[in-house]
């Protein structure tokens, strides 16, 4: 599913997706959530996970100041503190607005 619209509102991250649900987001748990390979880490094919070490978030880290799109699939942040490396799938998204 797709979303129709996507605003900031706020500390909050609005989506209106196809079937006329919205979800809202925190910033905070959207930029906890960064799937990048230096957030996530990378898996090799044993499945063994590298990842950079643990970085404490500055006041920044949670300031959106720009949001595009890729492709027809996936949104990417960038953050007050210049990480935009995070490609958010429209299908990843919905998980993490719904997740407690």
């Amino acid at each position: 599913m797709r979303p129709l619209d996507i605003q900031l509102i706020g500390t909050e991250l609005a989506v209106k997706w196809e079937d006329g649900s919205e979800q809202f987001l925190s910033l905070e748990n959207l930029r906890r959530a960064c799937p990048c390979a230096g957030c996530k880490g990378e898996m090799d094919i044993l499945g063994n996970v590298y990842k950079n070490p643990e970085k404490p978030f500055a006041a920044n880290s949670f300031q959106l100041v720009k949001l595009g799109t890729v492709g027809g699939y996936a949104i990417q942040p960038t953050w007050a503190d210049g990480h935009n490396t995070g490609l958010y799938s429209f299908e990843y998204l919905q998980r993490v607005a719904a997740a407690p």
